[in-house]
């Protein structure tokens, strides 16, 4: 059975495209985008524009690019595309390839800019600049610079060296500046970017999260009819949202799998067991296999070779309990013909956009189903970022616990753990993890921090006194990190007193740990977790 398709947004939705010309912040302008409450997708910029108008946009933003517009291969896009009577805002190599393409001017005259740069607005009353200030704080990533707007349009901002930063082009709604608007360090970069959505393409501020609930309720009930469909849940939050929407649309006709493989966090499985089932009324099946997971990872210590293990023996355990459902199903006069994932639209965009067949998204390494079992997938999140997904499980009243849990590798605890992965070292860490969270939560830093793994280093051990005595004990990684998308991650800067708590206590109620150390390490060059 084929793959279903995701189900679109609604037809009445206004879409704005965003054109990928091979920016690091593509992701991001798509985010803002919805931010401001208006949906949108990204799509390559060697899709045909013939294609791109066939969606009925609304608007289309260009971005930013690593290209020259004069390099040889670099991205173009067709003129037709700026005569099709759809607003446009160009933002860097966007804003000079609709220079040059109109017949403005850009040259590699040495006005380089990067990175946090002085804006001078000449016209404060313009669609994109309206109410704010003369001279702003924008961020510039550029070589080219451009020289001379195109024949119509109206230089609106310029800096030191670059004397034209922005220009606009009310007539024909086409509107671009040489910055970034879509990241944080442009101070104003929101605020541009609403006003070319609402001002400039004349959109409604409608799209909100509630439109996604009411949507793929129907869309999901029209597609499973009177069949069922099974969800793997791993605790995480992509995956609970996934299961209340499903549950939300088609009742019992959803059964979940909770795989126990004794690699989660303290308190997390009784959390799915008992808080997810009782906000959701969710059937769950939940399958104890944490003997069956440390039988198959004692004595490997090899952290690629963990995660391969705990892949294998997910999926193992994971078809044994889906043919159970079927089965029942089968006695029930029921097919089991659809598979629940959380897929997130990051994960879309990363693959290149690409449906795929049915895999089971619990662990980084999982690389799908056998190929004689065959599902329809049902994805209900795909079209939506993280924090967007937080937001659906809020509308439908999941626990907070659930909804703003830290993101948590699918290996679990597994890759926390730094050398060969045993019950007892499994229930330090465990420990020491909770303890950690439970300041964090205390200290209200839980919507601060991206995440906090806390990591044993079972391998490694070093000297310390405890009641007057020689101890020699096991070092504790606190690793919290700030991040957006986790692409990339800063350490996040706790204050001293809530780092001393943790360590205090940890060192206090944590046996055969003795020591306590701070990652202040980026991502990059250092990933969010240790293996």
């Amino acid at each position: 059975m084929p793959a279903a398709p995701p189900a679109a947004p609604d037809s009445t939705t206004d879409v704005v495209l965003v054109v990928d010309f091979g920016a690091q912040y593509a992701q991001l302008i798509a985010r803002r985008v919805r931010e401001a409450r208006v949906y949108s997708e990204i799509v390559p910029s060697t899709m045909p524009v013939a294609e791109m108008l066939a969606k009925n946009p609304r608007a289309i933003i260009l971005s930013g690019g690593p290209s020259s517009v004069y390099a040889e291969g670099a991205p173009s896009l067709d003129r037709a595309l700026f005569e099709a009577g759809v607003p446009v805002f160009g933002m860097c190599y966007g804003f000079q390839l609709m220079a040059t393409t109109l017949g403005g001017t850009v040259d590699d005259n040495g006005a380089r800019e990067y990175g946090r740069t002085g804006l001078t607005v000449s016209k404060a009353g313009s669609t994109l600049f309206e109410g704010t200030p003369t001279e702003q704080s924008v961020w510039m990533s550029h070589g080219d610079a451009c020289s001379a707007a195109p024949e119509g349009f109206t230089v609106t901002a310029s800096t030191d060296v670059v004397p034209v930063a922005a220009f606009e082009n009310d007539e024909k709604k086409l509107y671009g500046v040489q910055y970034h608007p879509e990241v944080m360090h442009s101070t104003h970069g929101q605020q541009v970017l609403e006003h070319f959505l609402y001002r400039g393409a004349g959109i409604e501020p409608t799209w909100t999260t509630t439109n996604v609930v009411e949507e793929q309720i129907a869309a999901i009930r029209e597609q499973v009819g009177t069949k069922r469909a099974i969800c793997g849940l791993s605790g995480g939050v992509d995956s609970a949202v996934a299961a209340a929407l499903v549950q939300k649309a088609i009742g019992s006709q959803l059964t979940c799998v909770y795989v126990d493989h004794g690699l989660m966090r303290k308190g997390e499985s009784e959390q799915v067991e008992k808080d997810f089932v009782a906000s959701t009324g969710v059937q769950l099946k939940v399958v104890d296999a944490e003997k069956r997971f440390l039988d198959a990872l004692a004595g490997v210590s090899d952290p690629e070779q963990k995660r391969k293990i705990i892949g294998r023996e997910f999926i193992r355990v994971f078809e044994q309990a889906q043919a159970e459902i079927v089965a029942e199903g089968a006695a029930d006069g029921e097919d089991v013909a659809f598979l629940v994932q959380g897929t997130l639209y990051p994960d879309v965009v990363e693959s290149g956009g690409g449906t795929g067949t049915a895999n089971i998204k619990s662990h980084h390494n999982v690389g799908g189903l056998p190929d004689d079992i065959e599902f329809a997938l049902i994805e209900p999140l795909r079209q939506l970022f993280k924090d967007e997904v937080r937001m659906v499980g809020q509308e439908l009243g999941l626990p907070e616990e659930i909804v703003h849990r830290q993101p948590f590798p699918g290996p679990g605890l597994g890759i926390r753990i730094v050398g060969e992965v045993t019950k007892e070292r499994l229930d330090l860490l465990r420990e020491a993890d909770a303890i950690a969270r439970e300041e964090l939560t205390a200290a209200g830093l839980d919507r601060d921090i991206w995440q906090c793994p806390v990591v044993l280093l079972a391998d490694v051990r070093s000297v310390g006194v405890q009641g007057d005595g020689r101890t020699y004990g096991h070092p504790i990684v606190l690793r919290p990190v700030s991040s957006e998308d986790a692409m990339t991650a800063d350490w996040s800067r706790l204050p001293y007193e809530t780092l001393a708590k943790i360590s205090t206590r940890i060192t206090n109620e944590v046996a055969d740990v003795n020591r306590v150390v701070l990652d202040v390490t980026s991502k990059p060059p250092g990933t969010i977790e240790w293996e």
